[in-house]
């Protein structure tokens, strides 16, 4: 894949992540491809879900092990408009997903680059890229959290 592609493909999760804004849910929105293909896309459903755990990355990585049968997801690649946060990177270096591509770095508790590198801990063989459409992403969340505190 070439760059232009990967921002193509952040769009659509930057889609998933407004799907989440417009909902009250952190806007942080994932999709899966394989093959050249999205397989799977979703948001963070925390609040809707009243559960921690849904978070946009787990719940694509839930959807495509449903939809191609395996526990081991070696081609694909997953985009998040977020840099995941500890318990997603754990799920993405156990799934073995090949490659992660993300836009907003998170200094607090991003897991794949920022504060941890527990892909590089676990030795995950999944490559990692930051930054692709970082500034749309950021502009997202922080237009979130500037709406929330007032």
């Amino acid at each position: 894949m070439r760059i232009l592609k990967y921002e193509n493909y952040m769009d659509l999760a930057l889609q998933q992540a407004k799907i989440a804004y417009d909902s009250g849910e952190i806007p942080v929105g994932a999709i899966i491809v394989y093959e050249n293909e999205v397989i799977s896309f979703a948001h963070n459903e925390i609040e809707s879900r009243k559960s921690a755990s849904a978070h946009a990355e787990l719940l694509a990585l839930e959807k495509a092990n449903n939809l191609l049968g395996s526990r081991v997801l070696e081609k694909c690649t997953l985009f998040s408009t977020l840099e995941p946060c500890g318990m997603c990177a754990g799920a993405i270096a156990n799934y073995r997903i090949s490659t992660l591509v993300f836009g907003a770095y998170d200094e607090r508790f991003g897991c794949a680059f920022s504060r941890l590198n527990l892909l590089k801990l676990m030795r995950a063989n999944t490559r990692v890229i930051g930054g692709v459409k970082e500034q749309e992403c950021s502009e997202l969340l922080l237009s979130f959290f500037q709406t929330l505190r007032k």
